[in-house]
């Protein structure tokens, strides 16, 4: 249902590849206002802003590491195009920082979230926080997210939007990633818009 979101930013950024023929193209998410500023804990305990990832390209997924299916899937794409790009294109891979933010503080403390991380790619970069600071981030890329009632056995579920947001160097948004495809299809968005 939210992976809507991303097929229909794509399907409408379509119509603008042919544009202005000559002209550099404008990204999809160009104007929108996604991203901002932020205050959160890596994966080591460390305090990390969003000033730290200046100069770099960033992919930047909302999820939980709790998640059954949909989180570990995500994340298993955004690695594999990570090592397609390792392979094919070192010099956009070196451009681009993996980030992974919980959307669930609560229990992703950073060393759940490292062993989380550990499994995808290297390079990934996973964050958290305290509640208020997740809400205003997620906020802020227009994520939605809603922790729900806890089942019989005293574990819940997080609904959240799963999207994956390529930013550029400034922090700007550039696009979302087709993760309802393959890591291949990622790699093939990362090479097009990272310079």
């Amino acid at each position: 249902m939210y992976r809507m979101f991303s097929a229909l930013a794509l399907l409408a950024a379509l119509p603008l590849a042919g544009c202005g023929a000559g002209k550099p193209e404008e990204p999809p998410l160009a104007g929108a206002r996604i991203g901002g500023p932020f205050a959160l804990v890596d994966q080591d305990g460390k305090a990390v802003r969003d000033v730290d990832f200046a100069g770099k390209y960033r992919i930047v997924y909302f999820g939980y590491t709790y998640c059954p299916d949909v989180c570990p899937t995500d994340m298993a794409k955004i690695g594999q195009a990570m090592k397609l790009l390792d392979k094919q294109a070192p010099r956009v891979a070196e451009k681009i920082v993996p980030i992974f933010i919980t959307v669930d503080p609560e229990r992703d403390t950073p060393a759940v979230i490292k062993q989380f991380v550990a499994n995808f790619h290297p390079s990934i970069v996973g964050l958290t926080g305290s509640p208020q600071a997740i809400a205003a981030v997620a906020k802020s890329y227009a994520v939605y997210f809603k922790k729900q009632p806890p089942g019989p056995g005293g574990g819940y579920m997080v609904d959240h939007l799963a999207v994956a947001f390529l930013m550029g160097p400034h922090g700007e948004p550039i696009t979302s990633l087709p993760i309802d495809k393959d890591g291949a299809a990622i790699a093939e968005q990362a090479k097009h818009w990272v310079r």
